[in-house]
């Protein structure tokens, strides 16, 4: 993610601080609300509410940040999804869903946050507006420990995901008879600047 303005940087400090204050020690407080004080400051690239259902969002703030209104981000409008992709978005949650810790229901939140976050254009984690890939990789070993694990090779979270449906459905598009012979390793691996 860009470095933001000063200014921008002071509210989404305000606004981190405000729901961390307020946060019931899960974790995936931490994350959800960087991505909150990240969407509410104009940053990242999810749709309404997290890419949530109004009810969902409600219920991940009263359940993760007690007593902060769920209106901390009802000052941005955003780009809704676009229905033509909620079947992708569908499989998305499926295949996160599927793989998920089994902890908590936040995970489920996390899993349509998460697939929300594939459908925009930038890398994930910038997508999803946390502060780094660091903080999405935790995420991932958190939520769905068994896909971060089967991640071996450190691919890009986003094109991780979109492999593990294409292999799902039994379609592999890799040019090369392994990764580290592929034109295109430098893209699919490495560090997110």
């Amino acid at each position: 993610m860009a470095t933001p303005c000063p200014e921008r940087t002071r509210e989404i400090q305000r606004i981190f601080v405000r729901l961390m204050t307020r946060a019931i020690g899960a974790g995936n407080d931490h994350a959800f609300a960087c991505m909150i004080a990240s969407r509410a400051s104009g940053l990242g690239a999810l749709p309404p509410w997290l890419g949530l259902a109004p009810e969902a969002f409600n219920a991940l703030m009263g359940y993760h940040f007690p007593g902060v209104s769920p209106e901390v981000l009802s000052s941005l409008e955003g780009v809704a999804p676009n229905p033509a992709r909620e079947d992708e978005r569908a499989e998305l949650v499926a295949l996160l869903g599927g793989q998920r810790a089994g902890h908590t229901h936040s995970e489920l939140w996390m899993a349509e946050v998460v697939a929300a976050g594939c459908l925009a254009t930038d890398h994930l984690w910038q997508d999803l507006g946390l502060w780094n890939r660091r903080a999405l990789t935790a995420l991932m070993r958190r939520n769905f420990p068994r896909l971060a694990m089967a991640n071996t090779g450190d691919m890009k979270w986003k094109r991780f995901l979109y492999k593990q449906l294409c292999e799902r459905e039994g379609i592999y598009l890799c040019r090369a008879p392994s990764c580290e012979e592929c034109a295109d390793y430098h893209v699919c691996f490495g560090p997110e600047d």
